[in-house]
């Protein structure tokens, strides 16, 4: 591998509250696109024009990360709801984050779905077909991010529409290619988190929860800003990733 994304979850805070160590400013120079909170499991407008404004400063690729109607468990509580329900939801979230990029002369790089709310859509055919069929619609152009093999994925495959296959450097995988979905993460080793990428960029190899080697296809990495010690991670993820001449960009 050549080159790879990095991603990161940014502007996930509410008011005068930050999620995590609140280091969006310092994560931001080091990553290559950004998921920008929306509003609904965190994030205000304020808070969105300012992110927005960031990720351009520093040449960041924009995108929507639209979440469940959850602040209070900040999107990672799953909530039973009709397909098109749900994705009226992410329309309106896309809608808003899309105002804030185009005031400011630039268009959005991707979406994101959050939370438990991506996981509902990697494992629900007909809620992800139903979403990737609306967002062609919408726009055909617009980049989706997903888990290689998941029915977000597989949805897009069958319409035609660009996606993202995302590798999750601070999650742990299980042996069918999942990641394992946790409310609250501890803090990880730096180091450890950048050998495992470094591995899968090289190898294309993940090390699973039940102790097996899998094969992982991606081509963004992931990097939650909530994560406990997430500038470190980054860090340490975006240094080995230099020395070993892997250069980061944006998928566009």
């Amino acid at each position: 591998m050549k080159a790879v994304d990095l991603n990161s979850d940014m502007g996930e805070g509410f008011g005068p509250w930050t999620i995590g160590d609140g280091v969006d400013e310092a994560i931001m120079p080091l990553i290559s696109s950004a998921n920008i909170a929306t509003g609904f499991h965190a994030g205000d407008p304020n808070i969105m024009r300012r992110t927005v404004e960031l990720a351009i400063q520093h040449g960041v690729g924009i995108g929507a990360h639209p979440g469940f109607r959850d602040l209070v468990g900040f999107g990672r509580r799953h909530i039973n709801a009709p397909a098109t329900e749900q994705i009226n939801d992410m329309l309106y979230q896309l809608g808003a984050l899309r105002e804030f990029a185009r005031l400011n002369g630039v268009c959005l790089q991707h979406i994101k779905p959050h939370g438990a709310l991506y996981m509902h859509l990697a494992r629900d055919e007909q809620a992800a077909h139903e979403f990737v069929e609306t967002l062609h619609r919408l726009d055909p152009e617009l980049l989706l991010f997903c888990m290689d093999g998941s029915a977000t994925w597989r949805a897009a495959q069958e319409l035609g529409h660009p996606v993202v296959r995302e590798f999750y450097a601070d999650r742990d995988y299980d042996n069918s290619g999942s990641i394992v979905f946790i409310r609250r993460v501890k803090a990880l080793d730096s180091q450890e988190v950048a050998a495992k990428v470094l591995r899968a960029c090289r190898e294309g190899k993940v090390r699973t929860v039940e102790g097996d080697d899998i094969d992982i296809a991606f081509d963004s990495i992931c990097i939650h800003s909530d994560t406990p010690g997430a500038l470190a991670l980054v860090e340490a993820t975006r240094a080995a990733l230099d020395a070993a001449g892997i250069a980061i960009r944006a998928p566009r």
